[in-house]
């Protein structure tokens, strides 16, 4: 069974740090892009940062390049996002997501977590 499970979420004031944790099981970590979208109320569900297992190249959408950086433990089947000088827009519920090939595509995604809320405080 497929499982990802994302930690990390909370409440924290402009400008605060957080960190997300996405553990995988069930299906090989370094044969896939692990990362995270985002889903703010009332809008559509965003590509917001990825890594490879098997290289670990990145992708950042432009909106969190320079704060939040991403980097995976391969040997904890482990992908973390460290989320500095966050800003009130960045308030959402944060999807762990997983796929042999990166998508910004929510549709086209083939593994999701469950979801945690960050909510940033002005």
């Amino acid at each position: 069974e497929v499982q990802l499970v994302e930690s990390g979420g909370g409440l924290v004031q402009g400008g605060g740090s957080l960190r997300l944790s996405c553990t995988a099981s069930g299906f090989t970590f370094d044969d896939y892009v692990i990362g995270w979208f985002r889903q703010a109320p009332g809008k559509e569900r965003e590509a917001v940062s990825c890594i490879s297992g098997s290289d670990g190249s990145t992708y950042y959408t432009d909106s969190v390049k320079g704060r939040f950086t991403i980097s995976s433990d391969n040997a904890k089947n482990t992908v973390y996002l460290q989320m500095n000088s966050l800003k009130p827009e960045d308030t959402a519920v944060y999807y762990c997501a997983a796929d042999r090939v990166w998508s910004s595509a929510t549709w086209a995604i083939e593994y999701w977590g469950q979801g945690t809320q960050v909510t940033v405080s002005s």
